[in-house]
């Protein structure tokens, strides 16, 4: 049975944007392992592979199914060993973990508001009506006060960056002298970014934008194989 990831996307199919499916695909790639990408619209997600889980990404290998991108990690470190490790060891993975911990508190935090609008007009009608009414729910008040409330914590997105920036004037990944799972946790969210908006969120001699590209070409590309929303 071919290995497939199923990960959201919007009315284009060929344009996924979830910050944790982009964590998978580079785990994939990281791994070298094939696989199909198999695109699914919000109001889907409950349909795949039985309602195995209520978020994606989902994995299939064979007979096993793993959702969740830091247990898809996990599980491709064991699965397959003899391939380049995501955590380089349990330590790696412990401190994964502060990263998705930071990059939630001060990255996605942002983003999570800022984006609401352009992610909304990339969906079809029935999963913008979805996104709306859960997103509101979430939220307390209407996506255009969400969005326009955002506006002051956008303006303090470079500083929240300060210590991802000051780590990587001394080395070029994450990960040290090359990319790790914590990279792509990273990754994830500007990603997310870079697919939504327009909007130029970095300076373009900031490191954190160096790194970013760096990261865009890992794998063969597979992360600029999506052309950016500018």
């Amino acid at each position: 049975m071919a290995r497939i990831l199923y990960e959201l996307t919007g009315a284009d199919q060929s344009r996924p944007f979830s910050p944790h499916c982009w964590k998978a695909v580079l785990s994939l790639a990281h791994k070298g392992l094939d696989f199909d990408r198999s695109p699914v619209p919000f109001t889907s997600v409950p349909q795949v592979e039985d309602s195995f889980s209520k978020i994606v990404p989902i994995l299939r290998d064979g007979d096993r199914i793993v959702a969740d991108s830091f247990d898809i990690a996990h599980y491709l470190d064991e699965a397959y060993p003899d391939r380049p490790s995501l955590f380089g060891g349990e330590s790696g993975a412990a401190l994964a973990r502060f990263i998705e911990a930071w990059t939630t508190t001060q990255i996605h935090t942002v983003l999570g508001g800022h984006l609401l609008l352009d992610i909304h007009a990339m969906l079809a009608p029935q999963d913008q009506d979805y996104f709306r009414t859960s997103r509101e729910t979430r939220f307390g008040r209407p996506l255009e006060e969400v969005v326009k409330a955002s506006a002051e914590h956008v303006k303090s997105f470079s500083a929240r960056l300060e210590p991802l920036r000051l780590m990587l004037k001394r080395q070029p990944f994450i990960g040290g002298e090359g990319p790790l799972f914590a990279d792509y946790i990273v990754f994830g969210a500007f990603q997310w970014a870079r697919v939504c908006t327009d909007e130029q969120l970095l300076e373009p001699d900031d490191p954190v934008a160096d790194w970013f590209d760096r990261c865009l070409d890992l794998h063969g590309g597979v992360g600029r194989s999506i052309v950016s929303a500018a």
